[in-house]
């Protein structure tokens, strides 16, 4: 078996030809990326379900906009907690994924992290792939791979973020962020 370099922390960006509709246009923040298999959330994917109507005590301490998200197609009776919190050290409750990205025990006493939060969303289920599966994929021309940004996660305009994480590249595909939605209307 070859070696998996690990992509988490980075962005998958999926590519107009993809035709999942759990995946259209959407942008994965990889969490965990090996040999085992790989698991992400959907940041682009607003729900109408505020945070307040299911974590209480979390909803005053999420980004806006303070809805839950859809973080993928499993387990979406599941919460996940992604957090910027910037500097070195992280609080109890905070396990760093990536830079200052990281995954937050949603069972942990809030007021635990509220001091040190940069932003927060939370996300109902999440994206996974099995051993090879994403590998797969991705050669198969599925997803763009980049860089994240911190603000990536808590983005004010979620349903801009695919053209808008297209359009900083530098490269080629800052011009597939001008990809119409429908093409076969251009």
């Amino acid at each position: 078996m070859t070696e998996v370099s690990s992509l988490t922390g980075r962005l998958l960006v999926a590519t107009p030809a993809l035709s999942d509709p759990n995946f259209d246009r959407a942008v994965v923040l990889l969490l965990d990326h090996d040999e085992e298999g790989s698991l992400g959330v959907i940041l682009n994917r607003p729900t109408p379900v505020g945070v307040g109507d299911i974590l209480v005590s979390w909803a005053d301490l999420t980004a806006e906009p303070d809805v839950v998200f859809q973080g993928g197609p499993v387990s979406l009776d599941s919460a996940l907690g992604v957090a910027v919190i910037p500097g070195d050290e992280g609080p109890l409750g905070w396990r760093r994924v990536y830079g200052a990205i990281g995954l937050v025990d949603l069972e942990a006493p809030p007021e635990l992290l509220a001091a040190a939060l940069g932003s927060l969303r939370i996300f109902a289920g999440y994206a996974g792939w099995g051993p090879g599966q994403l590998e797969t994929e991705l050669t198969e021309g599925a997803w763009y791979v980049v860089e994240s940004e911190p603000g990536d996660v808590s983005s004010p305009r979620p349903e801009q973020l695919w053209r808008a994480v297209l359009r900083r590249q530098r490269s080629e595909l800052a011009m597939i962020a001008t990809y119409p939605d429908d093409p076969s209307l251009n």
